[in-house]
């Protein structure tokens, strides 16, 4: 009957998801109400509600989690400073020459962004602005240029400093402890943001290349879908000075935070805290810093950050009433009889994953799916660093995949009014078979995500 009213209850949360509910209320308020019906009937304990004050000390006291404002913070100055219409000026100048240039140019900045600001929201609206009217100027078919643009801007879900893999990173080091626990390991090992950090960084970039190779290739066989520029900037005086400034500043920034993270010298957070603090600096530079400025992005960094922790909470109570109607044990006995052992079980996991990707966004699987299958896989002897990458990179085809692809929608937003969503939904389908062959890649080869932290950290996970 517990373990009934356990799937009654994720059941009923996934349907008032799909109903547009706020994602924090649906958790919280579903949870509530199952417990209110298991006290009445007699098959729940009020003492798993009793942990909720603990539970909510934790995540506020979480110093790993302040990592999220911060980073939200550096997003926002950065888009705010223009940065990504200097980047894909020069880029575009670079590479426009070329058959599919500006294609190479938009991903090229969008990998530059998403490890500058790590939104993605952020990067494809940005991106759809300024590149999407030039790439139908240039006349791009209107869906390679779509598709290009939604599939850069996700970049920001992989590729470091990302907020995806800070929460992941958080959630994925509880579910490694609680793994351990339930083994009967009381000394339990933990993992980092940091190791998360540098286990993403390869499959990040090889995905990255694997969307270059593609764009290069249709130009090749489809030269009328990605024709070259006429224009030679490079010949223009003063382009390649112009092109290293534009460069510099957030490369330099990159390098400042990833660099501080992966090499030991400061934590997610403190490396947080320097990005923001650079954003700012480099918004000063371009002229770009004012009160109106400030405001605007203290605003929009504290919406974001309140939505975020808000979730947190709600899934919190969700995960203490799921495990109290004794959904965990369901769960270890559904993945444990799965044919296959470890490959099935992970498999089912990530299927699992990219179908709810179709009409749930990444935070709402992060927060309700991954801490209970998470412990459950664990403690099977998956690497937890390569299940994190393997989660991140599932996670990212849901802001693509149709119908309610975030990506989708926020280029649908910003797009001119000629070109259709079945163009953009055409666009993206590429890009999501290219995503899903990185993570076959992945899954056949885990090295590819646990020999960087591996070697920097010369700690055997």
């Amino acid at each position: 009957m517990d373990n009934m009213m356990a799937l009654w209850m994720f059941a009923t949360v996934f349907v008032v998801l799909l109903s547009g509910f706020p994602v924090a209320f649906a958790l919280s308020g579903t949870a509530l109400a199952f417990a209110g019906l298991g006290l009445l009937l007699g098959n729940f304990d009020i003492a798993f509600l009793n942990a909720l004050p603990n539970r909510l000390y934790g995540i506020i006291g979480n110093e790993t989690l302040i990592a999220v404002p911060l980073f939200v913070f550096m997003g926002v100055m950065l888009e705010r400073s223009r940065i990504a219409e200097s980047l894909l000026e020069a880029m575009t100048n670079l590479f426009g020459t070329l058959r599919g240039g500006l294609g190479i140019a938009v991903t090229l900045v969008g990998m530059l962004m998403a490890a500058s600001t790590g939104i993605v929201g952020a990067t494809v609206v940005t991106m759809g602005l300024l590149s999407l009217p030039t790439m139908l100027r240039k006349n791009y078919d209107p869906a390679v240029a779509c598709g290009t643009i939604c599939a850069s801007g996700t970049l920001g879900q992989i590729i470091p400093p990302s907020i995806v893999l800070v929460l992941l990173g958080d959630i994925i080091s509880t579910a490694y402890q609680q793994a351990q626990l339930d083994m009967g390991v009381f000394a339990p090992e933990s993992i980092s943001v940091g190791d998360l950090f540098a286990g993403a960084l390869l499959p990040g970039l090889g995905l990255v290349a694997m969307y270059l190779i593609y764009i290069a290739l249709l130009a090749w066989l489809r030269p009328n879908l990605m024709p070259a520029a006429e224009q030679n900037a490079r010949l223009e005086p003063g382009f390649y000075r112009s092109l290293l400034f534009s460069l510099a500043p957030p490369l330099i920034l990159i390098l400042s935070v990833l660099g501080s993270i992966i090499g030991g010298l400061a934590t997610p957070t403190e490396a947080a805290s320097v990005g923001a603090f650079g954003a700012i600096i480099l918004a000063f530079a371009k002229c770009e810093l004012n009160l109106a400025t400030l405001q605007e992005v203290m605003r929009s960094t504290t919406q974001t950050t309140s939505m975020v922790f808000l979730i947190l909470i709600g899934a919190a109570l969700f995960s203490l009433v799921f495990r109290g109607f004794e959904g965990d044990e369901l769960i270890v006995n559904l993945l444990s009889d799965l044919p296959g052992g470890e490959f099935g079980a992970v498999f089912s996991v990530m299927l699992v994953m990219f179908f709810l990707g179709f009409v749930l966004d990444f935070i709402e699987i992060t927060f309700v799916v991954v801490p209970i299958v998470g412990p459950v896989l664990l403690a099977m002897g998956i690497d937890p660093v390569w299940l994190g990458i393997m989660i991140a990179l599932n996670l990212q085809t849901s802001f693509l995949t149709p119908p309610f692809g975030f990506a989708l929608f926020y280029l649908r937003g910003v797009a001119p009014a000629e070109v259709s969503t079945g163009q953009i939904y055409k666009g993206v389908m590429p890009f999501i078979a290219i995503q899903l062959i990185m993570l076959a890649v992945l899954a056949y080869w885990p090295q590819l995500a646990t020999w960087l932290p591996t070697q920097i950290y010369n700690d055997a996970l």
